[in-house]
C-alpha cells in the first residue's frame, strides 16, 4: 500500500545529516508532513556503543529553558516543552515512559537569574526567601519534565522508521556528495550491486551535524566549538524532584523515571579531553550533596549527616560529552546552494545548540519544516 501511495504522490527527497536528538526530531517533523521522503545519514545512531562522537547520549536532560532574553529561543523552547508535555501525559502520552514529570527548583546566587522566562511552566512561582539555602538570592519552582535519554533516543529513531523514514550509516565528507548523488551513494548494499550508482535527485538538505559542522565539507563553520561536560550518574530512585544552582557555582540534580539521577556539572569551553576526570567527579559529588542532601540513602540521613563516601556505592557511571556550541549562538536558517546539475537546492542549518538541544529540539524541528516548506 505504501508503494502505491508513493507512486500516486511524488514526494520530495530530503536528506538530514546527523542523528542526534536534533537530527532525529527534525527528520520526524519532515517525514510526518507526508510530502517528503526523508533519509538520515550519520556515522552514529542511538544504540551504538557510546562515545564522545555522539553527543546526545550524554545529556542530563531536563527541560529548563536557557533562552535568557532571546525572544526567538524563548518561543522555540516553549513550543518544545508544550510538545513534550503532551508526549509525557500520564496514561495518554505516546512516549510517557521516556519522561518523568516533577517539581523543579531553580536557585540563583548573587543576583543571577533567568528573569521571568520560566513563567510558561505549570505552577511557576517564587520560592519564599525564608525557604532559600544560604547564599541563594532568588528561587523559582515549577513543574517540568526530565528525559530518560537512552530510552527517548530509541523512541525517536523507532518513530522515524515507523513513519517510513530511512537511515544510512556513513560519514559525509562534503555536502556535494549528497547534492550530486543523493543518499544512495553512501549505501553499501546498493553500491555492491551497482557501482555505477543511480543518482537520486535531492530536493532539500538539512544540516544537523552538531560539532561535525566544524569540519563538514561545504559547511566548515569555524564558529563551532565544544563545551565539555562531565556528570556522575547515581542509582537513587528515592529522588523525585530536580534542583539547579546557578551563580558562582553551577550544580544540577536531574532524576529520571528509571530511578537514575544525573549530578553535574561543568562547562569546559574548548576542552576536548574525552574521558571523565577523577578530581572532577569528586568535586561534582561534593557540590551535588551540598545542594541536595537527599541524594544520600534515607537510612543514612536518618542516622547522621551524609558525606561523599555515602554516594560512592550509588555511582553507576561517570559520563563525559561535548556540547556542540557556536559563537553567535544557534544557527537556524535557510539558504540556497547550487547542485551539480545547476539546480538551486534549499540548504537548512539546524546546529549550534550547545547545552539546550533537548530543550529546543521540537521547536527547532517545526521551524525547519516551516522553512523547507516555504523554500520548496
Amino acid at each position: 500500500m505504501a508503494d502505491i501511495q508513493d507512486q500516486q504522490v511524488e514526494k520530495k527527497e530530503i536528506v538530514v545529516v546527523g542523528a542526534g536528538v536534533i537530527g532525529l526530531t527534525t527528520a520526524i517533523a519532515l517525514q510526518e508532513k507526508g510530502q517528503y521522503r526523508v533519509t538520515i545519514i550519520a556515522d552514529a545512531f542511538p544504540g551504538d556503543q557510546r562515545s564522545t562522537r555522539y553527543t546526545s547520549c550524554w545529556a542530563g536532560a531536563h527541560h529548563v529553558t536557557l533562552s535568557g532574553k532571546d525572544v526567538r529561543i524563548q518561543q522555540i523552547d516553549k513550543d518544545t516543552f508544550d510538545y513534550m508535555w503532551q508526549l509525557s501525559e500520564p496514561g495518554k502520552g505516546p512516549a510517557e515512559g521516556c519522561f518523568l514529570r516533577l517539581k523543579q527548583e531553580e536557585l540563583y546566587e548573587d543576583g543571577h537569574g533567568n528573569g521571568n522566562v520560566l513563567d510558561f511552566y505549570p505552577d511557576c512561582k517564587d520560592i519564599p526567601n525564608d525557604n532559600l539555602l544560604a547564599g541563594v538570592t532568588r528561587g523559582v519552582e515549577f513543574q517540568t519534565l526530565t528525559i530518560d535519554v537512552p530510552i527517548y533516543l530509541q523512541y525517536l529513531k523507532a518513530r522515524f522508521l515507523a513513519r517510513g523514514g530511512s537511515v544510512i550509516r556513513s560519514t559525509v565528507q562534503h555536502i556535494n556528495q549528497i547534492l550530486e548523488g543523493g543518499p544512495y551513494v553512501f549505501h553499501e548494499d546498493y553500491l555492491k550491486r551497482n557501482r555505477l550508482a543511480r543518482k537520486v535527485r535531492v530536493d532539500g538538505l538539512v544540516i544537523c551535524a552538531g560539532l561535525g559542522a566544524r569540519t563538514l565539507g561545504g559547511i566548515e563553520d569555524p564558529a563551532v566549538y565544544p563545551i565539555r561536560g562531565q556528570t556522575v550518574i547515581l542509582r537513587a530512585p528515592w529522588v523525585k524532584s530536580g534542583r539547579t544552582l546557578t551563580g558562582k557555582h553551577w550544580v544540577y540534580i536531574i532524576p529520571r523515571r528509571s530511578g537514575d539521577v544525573v549530578v553535574g556539572g561543568i562547562e569546559g569551553v574548548n576542552d576536548w579531553y574525552p574521558l571523565p576526570r577523577p578530581e572532577t567527579r569528586t568535586d561534582i559529588l561534593r557540590r551535588g550533596l551540598a545542594l541536595y542532601p537527599e541524594l544520600a540513602p534515607p537510612e543514612v540521613r536518618r542516622a547522621r549527616e551524609p558525606n561523599i563516601e555515602d554516594l560512592l556505592p550509588l555511582v553507576i557511571e561517570d559520563a563525559c560529552g561535548f556540547r556542540p556550541a557556536r559563537k553567535g549562538g544557534l544557527r537556524l536558517e535557510a539558504q540556497r546552494v547550487r547542485a551539480e546539475d545547476g539546480r538551486s537546492v534549499p540548504l537548512i542549518f539546524n546546529y549550534g545548540h550547545a547545552g539546550h538541544g533537548y530543550i529546543s529540539s521540537w521547536g527547532c524541528a517545526f521551524s525547519v519544516l516551516e522553512m523547507l516548506t516555504k523554500e520548496l
